[in-house]
């Protein structure tokens, strides 16, 4: 792995798991000291951050790793929508059914009770994602759903997990997965869309009091 590729991840994920908070500085000397990196890979690492819009920078040496508020929240679930209702509405019309219908018989056997059940969703909803960027075979959508889900990380450890709310996301995507795999692409849309209002509403809902 590149030295600016192995920075980028450790920071990344350092960003998204809140270790490195809203408004740390990323002092270019101390943090390519502590990463083992020289500066160049450091500044190309901050340089993806800094397009991927998790960082800010406020000096030629100093960056900050920026803050996401609800207006932002709303924001990019605006995009969001427009994205994965676009994706559903393709994979419909493109995907292999076969391994929709097979997602959505596993989404039925979900098992919410224990805490592996948990895990094993938020990986089955990983291989969603995954067969739904196959299937629409365009990468310039899948790119831009890659950022989506970048800053995603971020919104959902804002917000507090919601055993009612969990459930009700497990027959959500079986009824996406299952209309993709019937090739209805309206319902594939329309399913998201459905989705995607009970995702945000929930979100907005169970952020910490005070903020913004």
């Amino acid at each position: 792995m590149r030295a600016s590729d192995r920075a980028y991840g450790t920071l990344l994920e350092e960003i998204q798991s809140g270790r490195l908070a809203p408004g740390s500085v990323l002092g270019e000397v101390e943090q390519a000291a502590r990463l083992g990196v020289s500066r160049t890979p450091l500044r190309e690492a901050i340089g993806r951050l800094n397009a991927d819009g998790l960082v800010a920078q406020v000096s030629p040496r100093v960056t900050v790793v920026t803050d996401i508020d609800r207006d932002d929240i709303r924001e990019l679930f605006e995009v969001r929508r427009a994205l994965e209702e676009t994706a559903a509405r393709l994979a419909a019309e493109r995907g292999e059914r076969g391994v929709f219908s097979d997602l959505a018989a596993e989404l039925g056997a979900v098992n919410l009770d224990a805490d592996a059940g948990r895990e094993a969703y938020g990986v089955l909803i990983a291989r969603f994602d995954a067969a739904l960027d196959i299937a629409v075979a365009n990468d310039y959508l899948t790119a831009a759903l890659r950022t989506i889900r970048t800053h995603l990380v971020r919104v959902r450890r804002l917000s507090r997990e919601n055993t009612t709310r969990l459930a009700a996301s497990v027959t959500e995507h079986r009824l996406i997965a299952s209309a993709i795999a019937a090739g209805d692409s309206d319902l594939a849309a329309h399913a998201t869309h459905v989705h995607l209002h009970n995702a945000l509403t929930n979100i907005l809902a169970s952020l910490p009091e005070g903020h913004s």
